[in-house]
């Protein structure tokens, strides 16, 4: 009589087999709510029936479904805008320095937004060279509005079957509370995209000057602190994301900011699950030598 041996085929294709029939019902609406479903599609993913990366987007187009406007939003604060008035240069460097695709262009405050510049329309004035002088609302594209409390899945439909990318979020009282774009919608599904912050995959810190650099979260303490010539412990973290999230005890929003030690740290990307890319900006520190040799000499002029 034959033992059945430990990864025996006809065992594992019938336990395949098993849960594939059981997400054969989940999808037929035999579950009957959410929990339900995430427990065979977690045991699913346990037993390898669908990979990590399907489990995440299965799990991530569900959050969509419950999540709203104001969960993913660029606060209000951390909006990049135009001005209507500005002159050409100022609109040009105010563009390249923030590498941005889409701005919103406002009258005399943020909370009068006139419409949409996408830089790519700025391109054929540039071409040509003209002498005459660019006019702003020329180029100008309807701004969409919507409130904070609009579902992802409703929203994501929209930009879809609008082929809007961008929409401006606004409060109960009318005022801007922010602005979301398709590429935060769908980075809930999908995880990342890549967008201007983007660099070399094989890159973690990107510095664009001394005071500034572009940093993936997933950038290991050690060669943080090698860059950076500091001392973050990897005793309990094994990446600077880690130590940001830490400081924050949550997982922070796009555009939110912390200092930890001398650097501030401000979140370019997060999901609700993670952050995956950072700007930091080293703050300058006098040493105590210097401030107390400041103190003395100010103290002897006086005298």
């Amino acid at each position: 009589m034959s033992e059945e041996q430990p990864g025996n085929p006809d065992k594992e294709i019938k336990t395949q087999r098993s849960w594939i029939e059981r997400l054969g019902q989940a999808l037929q609406g035999e579950l009957k709510d959410r929990e339900q479903l995430m427990a065979v599609l977690n045991e699913a993913h346990k037993n390898n029936i669908i990979d990590h990366e399907a489990f995440s987007m299965i799990d991530g187009a569900l959050q969509v479904a419950e999540m709203q406007v104001r969960d993913i939003m660029l606060p209000r604060s951390q909006m990049i805008v135009l001005e209507m008035d500005s002159t050409e240069e100022e609109l040009m460097d105010t563009v390249v320095v923030s590498a941005h695709s889409r701005f919103p262009v406002v009258g005399d405050s943020k909370d009068e937004i006139v419409g949409i510049l996408l830089a790519k329309d700025l391109l054929p004035h540039l071409v040509n060279s003209s002498s005459e002088k660019l006019k702003v609302r020329d180029v100008l594209r309807p701004a969409v509005f919507i409130p904070e409390s609009k579902r992802l899945n409703v929203l994501l439909k929209e930009f879809r079957s609008t082929r809007n990318h961008i929409a401006i979020v606004v409060d109960e009282y009318g005022g801007v509370a922010g602005m979301v774009t398709i590429e935060d919608v769908l980075e809930q599904i999908v995880g990342e995209i890549e967008d201007e912050h983007d660099f070399d995959e094989d890159t973690f810190i990107y510095e664009h000057t001394k005071d500034r650099a572009t940093v993936k979260a997933i950038t290991p303490i050690e060669d943080f602190n090698e860059h950076f010539k500091t001392r973050f412990s990897d005793n309990e973290f094994d990446t600077i994301g880690g130590i940001v999230m830490q400081a924050f005890s949550r997982v922070p929003k796009r555009g939110e900011t912390v200092v930890i030690e001398n650097f501030e740290f401000k979140v370019l990307r997060s999901t609700s699950r993670r952050i995956s890319l950072l700007e930091v900006y080293p703050k300058t520190v006098v040493p105590i030598e210097d401030v107390e040799e400041a103190t003395e000499s100010a103290d002897v002029e006086q005298d």
